[in-house]
C-alpha cells in the first residue's frame, strides 16, 4: 500500500489563487513537477522565489556559505508571539551567542544522561494507550511532550504547569497560520503583524507559563537544589565568547522553541510511523519482535536498528518540517540563473525526500532501503529532517533516540491497524500533520 500524500495542483493557476492555497496548505500548492524538478521560479509583485532540490546548491545555501543565506524574515514573522527571539529565528551574532550555550547540552554523552527521563516517558505512554479506535496523533503529541518536560524540567506531563502548556499548545496550533501576511507582502517592520487574537492569546498563556518554570528554576539553581537537567545545563552555562549566561527573558524564548521543535516534530513523526505500521504488518511484527528484547539501559537502543530505520522512513515520506526558507544576500547564478539579493530560497524536504531522480520508489514505505548503499547514496542527497549545516537541529541525535524508543515501547505492548475508511491527508500546520488526526484501531499484544 502506497502511503497517502496530497494531490498536487495543476502546473498553472492564477498568483490571487496560488496564495489562497498556499494558506490552506502549502502542499497541495506546489505542482506536481517540483517532484522531478532541480530548480524552480516561483513571481510574485514583490520578490522572487527558487525552490532547489539540486544537492549541489542546498550544500552551497546550507553548508558551504549558510552566511550569506541567513534564515528569511517572512517565515519566521508569524511564529514571534510564541518563540521571540529564539535560536529558531535568529541570525548572525545573536543566533551565535544562543548556540554557543545551547549545543553543549545535546553533546555526545548527554544522550545517555537522557535515555531514564525517555524510558519513563515511554512506559507512561504505554500505560496511557487505550484500546479500540483511537486517533494517535493526539496520543503521540501527549508522548513527546512528556518526554520534553521530564529531560528539561524533571517533571512528568501530569505536573498541573505541564499539562497548561501541553493543552494551550494545542489551541495555538490550531489558530496559527503557517505564514503570516509578511511572507507575502513587503511590510515594514513597524507594521503591526495582524496576528490572529486568538494566537495572541494562546502564546501569552504558554510564555507566562513557561516565564514562572524558568523563575523556579533559576531560584533552585541559586539555593543549589535544582536537579542535573538540560535547564540546569543550559541556565548555568556561559557563552565561551562574552561569559554571559541566558537571563530570563532568553530562556523563555528558547524553551519555547525547545517544547515548538522538540514535541511538535517528535509528535509528527510518531503518528506517522504508527500509521505506516499499522498498513505495512510484516514490517510491525518485525518491530514488534525487536522490541521483545528492550531493557530499561542505554546499551538495548543499539539493538533496535530496523525500529530505527523504521522511523527514518517516517522522516523521510512525512518530514515534520517540510520547507526551509532562506535569503540571499549577494547577487547568485543558480544553475544559470542569476537570483538577486532579496530573492527566497526554498529548500523543500517534502520534495527533496520524494524526489523521482534521487530515490528509488519515492512514494513507497520501505525501511529495508536504509540497509542498503543505494539508501544511503540517496540520503546523502535527498534527506534533510533535521535540516544540514551550521544551522542544524542541535537536538537531532536526541529526537531519533526518542522517536525510536517510544516506537519499541507502543509496538511492543499493541497491535496497530488502520481502520477502514480513515486514511489521514497530510497537510503543512506547524508541522506535516493528519488533516483530520491519524485513527487506528488499537488492541492490546
Amino acid at each position: 500500500m502506497t502511503p497517502p500524500k496530497p494531490e498536487p495542483r495543476a502546473d498553472r493557476v492564477s498568483l490571487w489563487a496560488y496564495l489562497r492555497l498556499f494558506r490552506r496548505d502549502i502542499l497541495s500548492a506546489q505542482p506536481a513537477r517540483l517532484y522531478r524538478a532541480w530548480m524552480a521560479e516561483f513571481r510574485t509583485p514583490f520578490f522572487r522565489s527558487y525552490l532547489c532540490n539540486d544537492p549541489a546548491l542546498i550544500r552551497r545555501v546550507l553548508d558551504e556559505r549558510p552566511g550569506d543565506f541567513p534564515k528569511s524574515d517572512r517565515v519566521t514573522e508569524g511564529l514571534r508571539p510564541l518563540l521571540g527571539r529564539s535560536v529558531f529565528v535568529t541570525n548572525g551574532e545573536e543566533w551565535l551567542h544562543q548556540r554557543r550555550i545551547i549545543d553543549p547540552s545535546f553533546e555526545g554523552g548527554r544522550l545517555r544522561e537522557a535515555f531514564p527521563a525517555i524510558w519513563a516517558a515511554a512506559e507512561a505512554a504505554v500505560a496511557r494507550m487505550q484500546e479500540g479506535e483511537q486517533e494517535v496523533e493526539l496520543a503521540a503529541s501527549h508522548a513527546a511532550a512528556d518526554v520534553i518536560f521530564r529531560t528539561l524540567f524533571s517533571i512528568p506531563i501530569e505536573d498541573q504547569v505541564a499539562q497548561g502548556v501541553f493543552h494551550e499548545f494545542r489551541a495555538y496550533q490550531r489558530s496559527a497560520p503557517i505564514l503570516n501576511l509578511a511572507a507575502f507582502l513587503p511590510v515594514p517592520r513597524w507594521f503591526p503583524r495582524l496576528h490572529r487574537a486568538a494566537t495572541l492569546r494562546s502564546a501569552k498563556v504558554i510564555r507566562g507559563l513557561i516565564t514562572g518554570l524558568t523563575n523556579n528554576r533559576a531560584a533552585a539553581i541559586a539555593a543549589g537544589t535544582a536537579p542535573a537537567d538540560l535547564a540546569t545545563k543550559i541556565m548555568t552555562t556561559p557563552d565561551p565568547m562574552t561569559g554571559a549566561p541566558f537571563g530570563t527573558a532568553e530562556m523563555v524564548d528558547q524553551v519555547a522553541i525547545f517544547f515548538l521543535a522538540g514535541h511538535e516534530t517528535s509528535a509528527s513523526a510518531l503518528g506517522w510511523a504508527l500509521y505506516l505500521l499499522a498498513t505495512h504488518p510484516e514490517a510491525q511484527e518485525k518491530v514488534a519482535a525487536e522490541a521483545a528484547g528492550l531493557t530499561p539501559v542505554f546499551g538495548t537502543v543499539a539493538g533496535l536498528r530496523f525500529t530505527r530505520d523504521v522511523f527514518r522512513e517516517a522522516l523521510r515520506l512525512y518530514p515534520p518540517v517540510p520547507m526551509l526558507v532562506r535569503e540571499n544576500r549577494v547577487e547568485e547564478d543558480f544553475r544559470g540563473r542569476k537570483v538577486r539579493p532579496g530573492a527566497q530560497v526554498v529548500i523543500s524536504p517534502w520534495h527533496l525526500h520524494r524526489h523521482e531522480r534521487i530515490w528509488t520508489n519515492p512514494d513507497g514505505f520501505d525501511p529495508d532501503r536504509w540497509a542498503t548503499q543505494e539508501g544511503r547514496e540517496a540520503s546523502r542527497h535527498g534527506y534533510l529532517p533535521f535540516s544540514s549545516g551550521a544551522r542544524v537541529c542541535p537536538g537531532a541525535g536526541f529526537a531519533m533516540l526518542e522517536g525510536t524508543l517510544l516506537l519499541a515501547h507502543l509496538v511492543r505492548a499493541f497491535r496497530f491497524e488502520a481502520v477502514e475508511g480513515c486514511v489521514p491527508v497530510p497537510v503543512a500546520h506547524l508541522t506535516v500533520r493528519a488533516k483530520d488526526g491519524i485513527w487506528l484501531k488499537v488492541s492490546r499484544r
